[in-house]
């Protein structure tokens, strides 16, 4: 064969280096584009997980909150005094709190002091007598020239001090009531006083039961 013929190229060290130098600059760029599609992927999981944490924990704490202010206004109720009469025969009025988790210890019933009726003092059978004021509150109809015989329901102002336990905690309560009653007159052995139930009228400071009871006493003998 003649040495003229044409030899194959073979690249220049130069050229290859070069060529190696792209293929490991391209490698090292999809290597970074994976690290950084990684590092993101990493970040959003965090935040997700982040989010969860903070879902989570807001929704027991408004959990706890809803729950707290159940109980508050469940123990504000609980402490919240309402009495409700049965009756033991035109006498007597047997006194009972309207709710069941109150439980009456001790009373100290109040009268105007326009009456001269001392304060009723219970223990452990709340409850109001008409013998306790009846003498008094005739005096009083006949002073102010009332009739005889009641043409419905007449009222009578007391303020009552409650001491009553809920959950085994002593609570006290001072309220107005109005006693309902009805008098008949007779002719030979004088009036009769039938008693019949209690209303609400307001809760009050202690301090101010009595002056706010002979006003009402005063504003219900001005009625006609």
């Amino acid at each position: 064969m003649s040495d003229d013929l044409p030899r194959p190229e073979t690249p220049s060290p130069s050229r290859a280096e070069a060529k190696a130098e792209v293929r490991a600059a391209e490698a090292a760029a999809i290597r970074r584009r994976w690290i950084t599609l990684g590092e993101v992927l990493a970040v959003v999981a965090v935040v997700i997980s982040g989010l969860t944490l903070w879902n989570n924990w807001t929704a027991r704490s408004d959990g706890e909150a809803v729950k707290q202010a159940d109980a508050q206004r469940a123990s504000t109720r609980a402490a919240t005094l309402v009495l409700v009469a049965t009756s033991s025969g035109e006498q007597v009025l047997t006194l009972k709190p309207a709710s069941p988790e109150q439980s009456v210890q001790s009373q100290t019933i109040l009268f105007p002091t326009a009456l001269g009726v001392a304060p009723a003092e219970t223990t452990g059978e709340p409850r109001i007598e008409a013998r306790w004021f009846e003498r008094e509150l005739e005096k009083a109809r006949n002073e102010a020239r009332l009739p005889d015989n009641s043409r419905g329901d007449e009222r009578l102002p007391v303020a009552i001090r409650t001491r009553f336990l809920v959950d085994g905690e002593p609570h006290e309560d001072v309220a107005l009531y109005d006693i309902g009653y009805s008098v008949s007159g007779r002719f030979l052995s004088g009036h009769s006083v039938a008693l019949r139930g209690v209303s609400l009228i307001s809760h009050v400071k202690s301090g101010a039961a009595q002056s706010k009871l002979d006003a009402r006493w005063e504003r219900l003998r001005a009625r006609p």
